[in-house]
């Protein structure tokens, strides 16, 4: 599986575009602002189908993008605990300041936590892992040891909790029970910044220690 990262507006948001080239399939995670221009220009003449959009969570610079998806028949995915938020995006994209139309994402399927999702061939593992917003998620692929976990946790950082809906103690139990567990080798792929690892930030993130 090929992972791609587009860095995109407003605010500098990861995207990632995982792509199985055997089967010639392709998932995005997250939708910023550009997601369909950048994605489409990767995409088109490749007969690569995009089958899929799974949305981390329900905050403006991740979901900004995805009616255009919606558009394109494309299939979006988010957890329902933000239902209402994304159902305020243009409140969001208001309350940010942000000088831009957009349209409310439309949720084909909420994600069912209590099973696998099957995608690219895989089972990808859905946690719930709330505190930055309700409704956030980490999408877990064990066969590559990958975990996308929007912005729950960064690499030496975590999400911030003063948003409605945010909880600094909710948060430090979604990471210490949800990202801590997981393989300590595993890649985490967070919503903003670069990389890192499970064992790197249990060992070395301040604001959630063990």
């Amino acid at each position: 599986m090929r992972i791609e990262t587009f860095e995109l507006p407003p605010i500098g948001t990861n995207a990632y575009l995982l792509t199985d080239d055997d089967r010639k399939e392709a998932i995005l995670i997250d939708a910023p602002q550009m997601a369909w221009e950048r994605v489409s220009g990767v995409l088109d003449g490749s007969g690569i189908n995009l089958v899929a959009v799974l949305l981390t969570h329900g905050h403006f610079d991740h979901v900004m993008g995805a009616s255009a998806f919606n558009r394109q028949g494309t299939p979006v995915y988010a957890h329902a605990d933000d239902r209402e938020m994304m159902s305020k995006l243009k409140e969001q994209v208001a309350m940010f300041g942000i000088p831009t139309a957009v349209d409310e994402p439309q949720i084909d399927h909420w994600f069912d936590t209590s099973k696998p999702l099957e995608l690219l061939g895989r089972s990808i593992d859905i946690r719930h892992t709330p505190g930055h917003c309700p409704g956030n998620v980490t999408l877990v692929f064990p066969e590559e040891k990958a975990a996308f976990v929007g912005d729950v946790i960064f690499a030496g950082g975590i999400g911030r909790t003063d948003l409605p809906g945010g909880s600094f103690p909710v948060l430090e139990r979604s990471i210490k029970e949800q990202i801590y567990t997981l393989p300590p080798e595993t890649t985490i792929f967070p919503g903003h910044g670069p990389t890192s690892t499970v064992d790197h930030e249990r060992l070395n993130n301040p604001f959630v220690l063990v």
